[in-house]
């Protein structure tokens, strides 16, 4: 819980200043922007690295094959990284580049995620024989 009052509060003071340094200077308000999103993702590493752990143990348990989890895995991080480089690149007035972001988002995350559709097919073509 304290965890998200300081990303947040780190959010807001950083949007406040980048939202002054607008107004003189563009392009060190979207500089400001982009620190405070690496200083914010930096701060996460360590909660990364525990909930990493933590699924890689319940991949482990479960049973099921680590292989199925990977595609999972890399779906949700382009998801996140997609959703922040999209939000950049409307905040810099780019909502064409956005577009462009999302949709290669989407191509990457079905390309990683083909593993997991062959699987299911495979599964569904023995259910039907």
């Amino acid at each position: 819980m304290e965890m998200v009052a300081q990303v947040t509060v780190l959010c807001v003071v950083g949007a406040l200043l980048a939202l002054v340094l607008k107004k003189g200077s563009p392009e060190m308000g979207l500089l400001l922007t982009l620190g405070t999103a690496a200083a914010v993702l930096l701060f996460l590493v360590g909660a990364m690295e525990e909930l990493v752990s933590f699924l890689k143990e319940l991949g482990t348990q479960s049973g099921i094959s680590g292989d199925l989890f990977v595609p999972l895995y890399k779906t949700v991080g382009i998801a996140l990284v997609v959703k922040v480089g999209g939000s950049l690149c409307r905040d810099a007035g780019e909502s064409a580049l956005a577009a462009v972001v999302e949709t290669a988002g989407a191509v990457c995350a079905l390309l990683v995620a083909l593993p997991l559709l062959r699987a299911v097919l495979t599964l569904l073509l023995e259910l039907m024989q």
